[in-house]
Parts: C-alpha cells; structure tokens; sequence
C-alpha cells in the first residue's frame, strides 16, 4: 500500500550519569539482538543520553539516520530530564520502555534500577505535556523489549499517517445523515489537512477525465478482478472513468500532504447525473489504502485510514445495520457458539467493500436507491455496488469521532464475522461482539455515535485504543465484560 507510512524505527538508550553507563550500552545492543531476531527492523542509535547535549546529540543522529518514529530506552534509571526533552524535540511518534534486572547474582554492580527511573520519566512527560506511547508494562527482558517495540510499529503508523493525511469532501453532508455532520475544528487539531468541495466540483473532474489514456486500463483491471462476478460489463468504462479522475484529484491536490481519502456525497441525485453509484471504484481505492466514505462522513473516512494504517490492509466502512433474527440464530447454533442473539448484529453496507474482504463478490445494483431513483424499471443508474458475503474471521469496530461541541471521542471493539449465510443485499456479514447488546447500550448511544463503524479485518484494538490515546482522546469506549458496568448502567 503506498497510502501509509513506512515506519522507520530507532532506538536510543539513556542513563543517568551516577549509574554505569556500560549497563545502559549493553542492554541496548541485546535488545537491538532481540529485534533483529524477530525481523523487527531498528536503527541502533550510538550516542547514549546523560545530559543535554547527549539528546541534542542523539537527535541529530536521528534525524540523519531518517527515523520517524523513536524507542526511548531506560537501560538504568536515567536522567528524565535530558530523556523528555529528546522525546520533546523529536517531530514523531515516542515510545518509553526499561529495562528489567537481569540476574539475582548481579544486584549491586548490575543493578540498574530502570523501574525506579520509569516513574520519574512518567512525571517529567507530564510537565513538557508530552503523549508517548507506553506499553501496559513498560519494563522488560530484551525479548520482551522486542516485543513490545513490535507493538509499537502499527500505533506509529497510525500517528505518522494522520500527520500528513488530507481528507477531500465532496458535497454536502446529506440531512438525512445528521450523525455524518461534525464539526472539523478536531481534524485540524489533529493535524488532518481538509479540502471541501461541492458536488458540482466532483462532477467537473468526472467530465474532464473523458478520454483520458488509463480508462481502458482501469476498466480491463476492473474486468480481472470480478471475473465471473461481472453482471454489467457496459459499465466499467463509465466507472473507471471514475476512478481515474478521483485518484488524477488526488495526486493534484495533495499538497503539503502525503496521503490522502476521501468523504464523497453517493446519492441520490449523484446517480443522475454521473450514471451509476460509485461503490465498486470505493471499494477498489479502500485495496489501494485510499478509503471513500459513503454519505460524506468524513470521520469514517478518517476511522477507515487509521484501521488501514493499524493492520496495513484494507478496511472498509459499514452500518451497524440490523439484528439477526431469533430464528436465523436457532438454525446457526454451531456457527453462533458462545454468543447471545445480542451480542451479534449484521454489517452491512452498498457495496464498498474491497472484494480482498468479501466471499463471492460481483457487479449488482443498489436495491434501496433502485427503489428511491427508478422504481418499476430496470436497474441502470443504480448499478455498480460490489456486493457479496463480509468474509468470515477476527474483526474490529472502530471509530474516532468529532461531537457536536468539537471534542473528540472514540470507541474499539474487538469481534469476528461468523460463518453464517447473512440471507440479505449488499456487503454484508453477521457480525459477532461480545457483550454487543450492552456496548450498543451504554457507548454507540449513550455517547451518540452514528450508525457507521470501520472495520478492520483483525484484532487490531491494543494498536488501535493506544493510538487515539496518543491524540489526546480521553473517552475511549469498550465493550466492558459481564459484570463490569458502565456508568451510567443499571445495576438492576
């Protein structure tokens, strides 16, 4: 995918000027030693912190070294001064770790106390008002450095990625979608480029890429990747034609940014004017990493990209559409294991999803639009959704989103999509939660999320929920197990 970042990681270790600094300089060479053992890449930073002009040392070598996103490393108790203000000064993503003891035979001359120094570095980020990411137990053997240097690889992208992301709107937010109207003050504090357009601008580029020598490729590609699943093999030129002009937009608009999605207006008078509905070309940027959110939603775009960004592969955007039926669930009862009727619902959506994440995809119309647009005929501008079964295995619902007062909120959960014939239209799978009916409850309503939720096709939440911490998002909720209740959940 060439729409997110590579992560280019280095490490520095630090030591405090009363402890050995060979502990330091060894530790770090082992742990660097672990990370090759486990192909985690890393840049091996020679300048050890002490004071000041260490980090500023350090820094230089960093940036000279092309790391954007740095370990921070306490092989001894280390000085949190120097150590915060390298973190401070360096323009990307920080993780802190320490070093655990390596020997009981070794406690006066090898003893480096890091577990001590971590809690010092912990209150010397709070006063340069600094949001690193710090593991759930940040002090470790150098395999299990490693590890958790590995875990920081997908939040860094994450980060990396909406430093230099640009969000392209077309059209208005439609008013019978509310919940997809937020306000864009948090993109920017985000540090999210935005670029609204009308949809008479996205007609414009529609019309101007007639003609142009990469639709006859586009739609041949097109024609590969569905293969029997092409209903409608009148269309493709139309939609590549499409798609061309959206990602020709993109590569002229990007400006100071390096990646870019997009949040489009689909319906309904889209239909009239360009011909078709746009799903199959948004499924098809979501493979490339470039997602499309339907209905001009532009924090499910924003959530789509950070899934991308958390597993490196495409996410799509669906509804929390609707319940499966007691009967349904009765007839699935090997399928449904473990899980409630409540805990599990269907995802659906038009037909955006890349055909990488469906089961039998193909070339169909939209139904509701068919019925809304050109009822009693047969489907024509309706056509162009992917449509087909959300393929079955790990999932996770994510979203980040602004509120009506410009604060940021967010949630994650972790499921899978069971293998259960979903019997419906669409890009649709049933979709399984646990403790879903709660976390519908007591987060999506209580704290008024709308009814569109990414989905990565992992488990991607520990990268995921550690990343929107990192933005500075403090209302960040999960589906709580049983017997653990929410706030505002009654106890009876």
């Amino acid at each position: 995918m060439k729409n997110i970042p590579q992560v280019k990681l280095g490490i520095v270790a630090v030591s405090r000027d009363c402890f050995p600094i060979e502990l330091s300089h060894k530790r770090r060479t082992r742990v660097v030693a672990e990370c090759k053992a486990k192909a985690v890449r890393i840049v091996e930073i020679k300048t050890i912190v002490e004071n000041e002009k260490d980090a500023l040392k350090a820094l230089d070598e960093v940036r000279q070294a092309g790391v954007n996103a740095l370990v921070l490393y306490l092989g001894n108790f280390g000085p949190e001064g120097p150590t915060t203000l390298l973190a401070q000064k360096f323009d990307g993503p920080v993780m802190f770790a320490a070093a655990a003891e390596e020997t009981g035979e070794d406690l006066v001359g090898g003893r480096g106390d890091a577990y001590c120094g971590m809690l010092n570095a912990s209150y010397s980020i709070g006063l340069r008002k600094l949001r690193p990411y710090i593991p759930e137990y940040p002090v470790g053997m150098p395999d299990e450095v490693a590890d958790m240097i590995a875990g920081f690889i997908p939040v860094a992208r994450i980060i990396l990625g909406l430093k230099k992301l640009k969000i392209f709107g077309f059209g208005p937010r439609p008013q019978d979608f509310l919940a997809c109207n937020a306000p864009i003050q948090p993109l920017f504090d985000l540090g999210v480029e935005i670029m609204e357009n009308s949809e008479l601008d996205l007609y414009d580029i529609f019309q101007k890429a007639k003609g142009d020598r990469a639709i006859k490729r586009v739609a041949r590609d097109m024609a590969k990747e569905l293969g029997s699943g092409n209903a409608y093999p009148d269309m493709l030129e139309k939609l590549a034609q499409y798609e061309v002009a959206l990602t020709r937009f993109m590569e002229a608009n990007l400006g100071a940014s390096d990646y870019g999605i997009f949040a489009n207006k689909c319906w309904p008078a889209y239909e009239h004017y360009f011909g078709f509905v746009p799903c199959y070309v948004n499924s098809r940027l979501a493979t490339r990493g470039i997602p499309v959110s339907c209905e001009v939603d532009i924090y499910g775009a924003l959530s789509e990209y950070m899934a991308t960004c958390a597993t490196q592969a495409p996410a799509t955007l669906l509804d929390i559409n609707n319940t499966v039926p007691y009967d349904m669930v009765k007839a699935h009862k090997k399928a449904v294991g473990g899980y409630k009727a409540n805990d599990l619902f269907m995802g659906f959506h038009c037909g955006n999803t890349s055909s990488a994440c469906l089961i039998g995809g193909g070339l169909k119309y939209q139904l509701i639009m068919h019925r809304l647009i050109e009822p009693d005929k047969a489907p024509d501008v309706t056509r162009g959704t992917l449509e087909g079964r959300i393929k079955i295995g790990d999932i996770t619902i994510f979203r980040l989103q602004g509120t009506a007062d410009a604060l940021l909120r967010s949630y994650v959960a972790e499921g899978e999509v069971l293998d259960i014939d979903p019997q419906s239209f669409g890009g649709i799978g049933v979709f399984a939660v646990k403790e879903m009916g709660r976390f519908y409850r007591h987060v999506l309503i209580e704290k008024r999320f709308p009814h569109h939720t990414a989905i990565a096709f992992a488990h991607a939440g520990k990268a995921l929920f550690a990343a929107v911490r990192m933005l500075g998002v403090e209302d960040i909720g999960f589906n709580r197990p049983s017997g653990v209740l929410y706030k505002h959940e009654n106890p009876f």
